[in-house]
């Protein structure tokens, strides 16, 4: 059962799929991807990051947070195994939004030249990356709206700047399904791009719904999955429709990611994201 918001997915073939990983043939074809975003507004680059890399990173973060209440304690942090004591939110807001966030570690991560280089490869100009970056932990067992990232395209909210921004999102450890990894509507991109150009979706920065197996029956689409491991990336395009599944690993272990935004620096950058993340920014 895969559950987003508490809300339990359709899993018949019709409402539930799989992501297609890139095939290691096109993944030095520029042409190949460019086609391949354009048909399916993603591209899921298995092993993309060296593993140990990713692991390094998470255990630093969790490490970072241990303080905080954030991990249960006697455990390696590379784990990342909840607390099952009282969370000091003070001190869990300090580190995270102003010892990671800004840290040289995190910016190490995000710029390291397996990612950087890439983009400036894929949009055959130098690049920029956004300095608001959004990295998360979930807990398993939360349940309920709110619990998981609502669905939603990356474009509502960076519309002071180019629609032609690249995401990445990089689960920081294996990341299976039940520990709630980003699901991606088919295909959704194509509709979202013809609403937008006929002036249809121009509102406030907002998710559409919490509602993922409705939102699939609007479409008539699916929604794909995948069983993340540490080094996976997903790159997906401003339009396409993409979601979080709620943490439901049995053996307490957190999911943790980050997102991030690349485009040409040729192009215009929105404003709003040229700060670090705050706590009390929202998304």
């Amino acid at each position: 059962m895969h559950v987003s918001n508490g809300y339990v997915l359709d899993e018949s073939p019709a409402r539930l799929g799989r992501l297609e990983p890139t095939p290691m043939s096109e993944r030095s074809d520029r042409e190949a991807l460019w086609a391949r975003l354009r048909r399916d507004g993603y591209l899921y680059l298995t092993n993309h990051l060296d593993p140990e890399v990713v692991w390094d990173f998470r255990r630093y973060y969790f490490a970072a947070l241990a303080a905080a209440g954030v991990t249960a304690s006697d455990t390696d942090p590379r784990d990342g195994i909840a607390g099952d004591g009282p969370l000091d939110r003070g001190a869990y807001r300090r580190i995270l939004y102003d010892e990671i966030v800004p840290g040289e570690e995190y910016q190490a991560l995000c710029a390291s030249p397996a990612i950087k280089d890439f983009f400036a490869w894929l949009f055959e100009d130098e690049v920029h990356l956004h300095r608001r970056k959004i990295i998360r932990h979930t807990l398993p067992g939360e349940a309920g709206i709110g619990t998981a990232t609502q669905a939603h395209y990356d474009l509502v909210y960076l519309r002071e700047g180019s629609d032609r921004v690249l995401s990445m999102w990089i689960p920081l450890g294996d990341t299976p399904i039940d520990r709630g990894g980003l699901a991606y509507l088919e295909r959704s991109h194509h509709r979202v791009l013809a609403e937008e150009a006929a002036g249809k979706l121009k509102r406030p920065a907002a998710s559409i719904t919490a509602d993922l197996p409705a939102l699939a029956e609007e479409y008539d689409s699916r929604w794909l999955l995948a069983d993340y491991a540490a080094g996976d990336v997903m790159i997906h395009s401003a339009h396409i429709i993409h979601a979080g599944l709620d943490n439901t690993d049995q053996h307490g272990r957190m999911r943790l990611s980050t997102d991030i935004r690349y485009q040409r620096v040729s192009d215009p950058i929105d404003w709003r994201w040229q700060d670090h993340w705050r706590w009390d920014d929202g998304l």
